[in-house]
């Protein structure tokens, strides 16, 4: 059973509640002083608190994401990525679809009115990575009336370590579009989800890191070539976006500044602006210190010209680390680089915060980008 899996959520709570239940009824029965009785108190109680935190670390992960298998929860997938031979020719796709599923709105479980959701892995030729990824495609995409209409693209990234799973169980992406569109509120859309971890279990920051994971150049380069190649998508900068939270947001912002030829338009929500280096990241740089400075959005704002690009920031008054730097980002921007905000009284580094932003920064980015009907 996989660690996202609601049988493995719903046997922990059973074995908490039944270890809760049997400790109240022995009780009685241990309150001696023998070693027996103190040792049966102890294991008892170790066991359901055990239980007890294993059902909410449980909980906590299937509603936000941070982890996607349990090989991915004890640090055992460390494979850098995969290196993909691509034919000359042409004969392979740079996207391999894995399978599909439905969009949980009413009618879902038919593409023309629901929408689908394909689980693929995207291959990069110049970066030399492979990611898997979710793509949802709006219903109008299988309407026959709009089979030669090319569609807007939003990327969508998680934060670190969060999975794209996440992005439609949590964030419910796929149903805010969905609902945003029928409701006239924004164009039908593709969204590409995806965690900005390329390289697991390293966070590469989307950084092209020297002589390893060019994440940058998979998201700038890859991504978009591929992705045109296989969908009905707009093949210009103005038909795409890029939108993530906490580390997806900072990449997102950043993609959007150092590549407006491939991204119109970029959205932060809870982003924070420079490369943080860590133990998560290893050394991105390697002494590259143009790299670094470039990777810093505030000095990027200050010593490089503007890119005409539409940028949107979020944050919160009360409940966010970022408030302070959002202010002094905004205040940063010159023309041609456009800038438009979120700001709420309260909110946390959460996804019910996210959840709050995300209709509106999918109507906004709507507004930014086209597509078109041949």
């Amino acid at each position: 059973m996989g660690l996202t899996s609601t049988a493995v959520l719903t046997s922990a709570v059973l074995l908490a509640v039944a270890l809760f239940t049997g400790t109240v009824w022995l009780w009685p029965r241990l309150a001696g002083r023998s070693w027996r009785a103190v040792t049966g108190r102890i294991g008892l109680l170790l066991a359901t608190q055990l239980a007890v935190f294993a059902s909410v670390g449980l909980a906590a992960n299937q509603a936000f994401g941070f982890y996607a298998t349990w090989a991915d929860l004890f640090g055992r997938e460390t494979s850098p990525g995969v290196v993909v031979d691509h034919d000359p020719a042409g004969g392979g796709s740079p996207v391999d679809l894995r399978g599909t599923r439905p969009v949980n709105v009413p009618g879902g479980d038919r593409p023309s009115i629901g929408g689908q959701i394909q689980r693929v892995v995207v291959s990069g030729e110049e970066s030399d990575i492979a990611s898997p990824a979710y793509v949802y495609l709006p219903p109008e995409y299988f309407q026959p009336r709009y089979k030669r209409r090319t569609f807007p693209v939003s990327v969508v990234l998680t934060g670190y370590p969060g999975t794209a799973e996440a992005l439609i169980k949590g964030l419910h992406y796929p149903q805010t579009v969905h609902q945003q569109a029928k409701r006239g509120l924004m164009q039908p859309m593709i969204l590409v989800m995806m965690r900005p971890t390329v390289a697991p279990p390293r966070d590469t920051e989307c950084v092209d890191v020297p002589g390893g994971p060019q994440a940058e150049t998979f998201f700038a380069k890859d991504l978009p070539r591929a992705i045109s190649a296989h969908y009905r998508t707009g093949r210009t900068a103005g038909s795409w976006g890029v939108i993530g939270d906490s580390t997806g947001g900072y990449c997102a912002l950043k993609l959007a500044m150092h590549h407006p030829g491939a991204y119109a338009a970029g959205v932060g929500l809870s982003a924070y602006y420079k490369a943080p280096i860590d133990v998560t990241t290893g050394d991105l740089f390697h002494g590259d210190e143009e790299s670094e400075r470039r990777a810093d959005l505030m000095w990027y704002l200050d010593r490089m010209p503007p890119p005409k690009t539409s940028l949107l920031v979020t944050t919160s008054k009360q409940g966010e680390d970022n408030y302070a730097d959002t202010e002094k980002f905004i205040g940063k921007v010159k023309p041609p680089t456009r800038v438009s905000s979120i700001t709420l009284d309260s909110g946390g580094h959460n996804f019910n915060t996210w959840r709050r932003e995300i209709p509106a920064a999918m109507e906004w980015m709507s507004g930014r980008l086209n597509g078109k009907q041949a």
